[in-house]
């Protein structure tokens, strides 16, 4: 990548505070997850990949996968700031086209990514999907 930002999955790299703040606080998915969620997600992904400006965190995603049959991508941002330069593109291609995850089924939601996630080669599938929200208690025990 060029002027400084680069791309790396090594979780160690992850700035945990950076993403939670950013997943806690500005996503619409993930609005008010706690800190200790964030964490455990980050440690049990497949695969994170981040996006960096030097030392700074700008962007983030994560792969969850049963390493056979397909692989769910979360997570995904990019800063404000640094929007419309093509680095979510570039943090997406790096995710779902390489590494050993990169021959599986690929899925994700999203609400309104829906033309950088076509130019990835995602469709939106021919069939309904369905899904099953957990209860509160169930979601309180995990």
């Amino acid at each position: 990548m060029t002027d400084g930002i680069e791309l790396d999955d090594t979780k160690d790299r992850i700035d945990r505070v950076e993403v939670h703040r950013f997943l806690s606080e500005v996503a619409y998915w993930s609005l008010g997850r706690p800190r200790a969620t964030q964490d455990r997600l980050i440690d049990e992904a497949a695969r994170v990949v981040g996006l960096y400006d030097g030392d700074r965190q700008i962007g983030f995603c994560r792969a969850a996968t049963d390493r056979t049959s397909f692989v769910y991508l979360a997570d995904v941002y990019v800063l404000e700031e640094y929007r419309g330069r093509g680095l979510g593109e570039a943090l997406v291609r790096e995710m779902v086209e390489n590494g050993e995850l990169a021959r599986l089924r690929w899925l994700l939601h999203t609400q309104d990514m829906h033309a950088l996630y076509r130019k990835l080669g995602f469709e939106e599938p021919d069939y309904k999907v369905m899904e099953r929200r957990p209860t509160r208690n169930e979601s309180e025990s995990g």
